[in-house]
């Protein structure tokens, strides 16, 4: 007997026992009342609004009205610019930073930068950057056509991870983040789970659950600090990049 002949005579008797066992376990019992033995009916889903173009319905827009959600570093009123629904770097005025505090979120981000000075290179080419909870950053940067380190062009987990691939859109065009944020857990000061985040760009993939590290530090190790839920926060790097249409779920 050929080896594919036991394993097809293998593969019968495992499917006709199979069968035996859920006809005894399920004796009397028509198909849809064997059907809805595992049909889960509660909880049920929210009912969520999601337009296209538009905030989901249980979202928070954190740019509906200027920047009355958010503040400076210090609990001043943030100053950088507004024109309609569009806020720009004021070079100097520093980082602003949400007033509410987030743990685990989804967040819709629209940024774009300005046509480089010939002179930009590099980091110092129309950048900025969000940070999750005030530490950990996915890079904000004119990643097109400009050569950079690649854990900190724009996608990365800022000198950590390597964005899987540079979805860069030209300058002076909208970027789109749409990013998915399991913030780390502590056990007192003890770390017992590292953050987590998921990053697409303008709708391609760049981070696929990327473990986080710890903080993105610009010279030094990554390393973990206990905290709980924090401010989003926007980087003043001097350059004149432009955001809007940002809104954060809670999940």
């Amino acid at each position: 007997m050929t080896l594919r002949k036991q394993c097809l005579i293998a593969l019968s008797l495992t499917c006709a026992m199979s069968g035996s066992a859920i006809s005894q376990e399920d004796n009397g019992l028509t198909r849809a009342q064997q059907a809805a033995k595992t049909e889960v009916w509660e909880p049920v889903p929210a009912a969520v609004t999601a337009n296209k173009g538009e905030v989901p319905s249980d979202a928070i827009a954190l740019f509906g009205e200027g920047l009355n959600a958010w503040t400076a570093m210090d609990e001043t009123p943030a100053d950088w610019t507004v024109k309609g629904n569009v806020v720009t770097v004021k070079p100097g005025a520093g980082d602003i930073k949400t007033k509410q505090a987030f743990c685990d979120i989804q967040l819709h981000l629209e940024w774009k930068v300005p046509a480089p000075d010939a002179t930009m290179k590099g980091q110092q080419r129309n950048n900025s950057g969000l940070f999750l909870q005030q530490r950990y950053e996915i890079q904000v940067l004119d990643s097109y056509n400009n050569q950079t380190y690649p854990n900190g062009q724009a996608g990365s987990v800022y000198k950590q991870t390597i964005p899987l691939v540079n979805a860069m859109r030209p300058p002076e065009t909208w970027q789109e983040y749409d990013i998915i944020y399991s913030a780390p857990v502590f056990d007192g000061e003890q770390l017992v789970k590292p953050g987590f985040v998921t990053v697409l760009h303008n709708g391609v993939l760049v981070q696929n659950h990327t473990e986080i590290q710890g903080t993105t530090e610009w010279i030094g190790a990554p390393k973990y600090r206990a905290h709980g839920c924090a401010p989003l926060q926007l980087q003043d790097h001097g350059n004149k990049v432009s955001f809007r249409n940002m809104w954060v779920r809670e999940l």
